[in-house]
């Protein structure tokens, strides 16, 4: 005899939820992959802080002269005492200025004996944060009146490290609003001529192929030798930008025509077109947003462009003038191979131009990738 047959309930298997993820979801996870990319991302974020608190970071007022400590060399910071043989928090020795009785060159000594520790949020020279707080308080410093050069200092006594934390907020502030008036353009000419076409493209693209013709550098010193000599700082400055995006407009209008040319007959747009849409509202809301994320990621590699560019003219000295303080203004006093010879770190500041332009490329390379996730 069989037993009694016993029921077994089957288990249920309840559907599970599936979501696609969103464009921004895999541009960020693709992107988030990328660790040059990310990497990059971080220098460009460490920069921008910088600049945004520069009167913060920077130890010293950059335009605060010590003359007594002209062409002083960088300060080596230190965590080893010879003198007790033992490991301390990060110090410098104090030093003074000789002259030395054969070559009558000034030179620098170590007094050994005397050590002053680095410190962190010390007080020193007073500043206006933004022009709304005022503060004297410093990122790094010692105390007392030893100094501390990271980056040594000028031939008129001012610190380097300073000077070039100042020249971030310009020269980074430079190649971001030069971007975007260059993108606003760049994008707004570039869709007239590739949703409108006929005249209007005829005579856009005309204008795109004389200037990229001319080479960029004599044509940037050419408008930048207009500048009058007597403007402010201010006004130069944005002179500098204005000319910058002028002439960096055209590559952005040509890929935003490729572009509109091969969405013009898309589903969406006539979709769009037959619901009774303007033209502008097809391109503004339908057509653009379509490839934002490959304007994003142009624009950042663009950045690195304006930067050089405002470094060269300023480096040439018809860009921006002291006493304004730029990258490039920083690099004028390395023009004199004597000085530079005598003094190799006034080099220092192309460092940081190097830095912030791979940062940018990586940058942009990543969000290039990333902005066509389903490659």
């Amino acid at each position: 005899m069989r037993g009694p047959q016993v029921a077994t309930a089957m288990p249920q298997i309840e559907p599970r939820m599936s979501g696609t993820a969103g464009q921004w979801q895999l541009i960020w996870g693709k992107f988030s992959n990328h660790r040059l990319a990310v990497a990059g991302g971080v220098v460009v974020v460490l920069l921008y802080l910088t600049a945004l608190f520069a009167e913060w970071v920077a130890p010293y007022d950059p335009y605060h002269r010590t003359v007594k400590q002209a062409n002083a060399p960088p300060t080596r910071i230190r965590i080893y005492d010879a003198e007790e043989h033992r490991v301390r928090w990060p110090f410098i020795y104090a030093w003074d200025q000789h002259r030395d009785p054969e070559t009558l060159g000034l030179r620098y000594r170590l007094d050994t004996e005397q050590r002053h520790p680095l410190r962190i949020f010390v007080r020193g020279d007073s500043y206006q944060l933004w022009g709304l707080f005022h503060s004297n308080y410093h990122l790094i410093g010692v105390q007392g009146e030893q100094k501390i050069y990271l980056l040594g200092a000028d031939q008129q006594g001012r610190d380097l490290f300073s000077r070039v934390v100042y020249g971030t907020r310009i020269s980074l502030t430079i190649g971001l609003i030069g971007v975007a008036m260059s993108f606003t353009l760049g994008i707004v000419l570039g869709g007239i001529s590739g949703y409108f076409g006929g005249v209007a493209d005829v005579m856009i693209q005309r204008v795109i192929e004389v200037l990229i013709s001319i080479p960029s550098l004599p044509l940037w010193m050419a408008l930048s030798a207009a500048i009058p000599l007597e403007w402010k700082i201010t006004r130069v400055f944005f002179g500098i930008t204005i000319i910058l995006s002028l002439l960096g407009w055209p590559g952005m209008a040509r890929e935003v025509r490729g572009k509109l040319l091969s969405l013009r007959q898309e589903d969406f747009v006539i979709t769009a077109r037959l619901d009774g849409a303007g033209r502008l509202r097809i391109i503004v809301r339908h057509m653009i947003p379509s490839f934002l994320s490959h304007i994003i990621a142009t624009g950042t590699l663009a950045i690195p462009g304006m930067i050089i560019g405002e470094t060269s003219l300023s480096f040439l000295g018809i860009g921006l003038r002291p006493p304004a303080i730029s990258w490039g203004v920083l690099l004028q006093s390395a023009q004199n191979i004597q000085a530079v010879a005598a003094t190799p770190w006034l080099l220092l500041p192309a460092g940081f131009v190097i830095v912030a332009v791979l940062a940018f490329n990586f940058l942009g390379d990543g969000l290039r990738d990333a902005a066509d996730p389903y490659e």
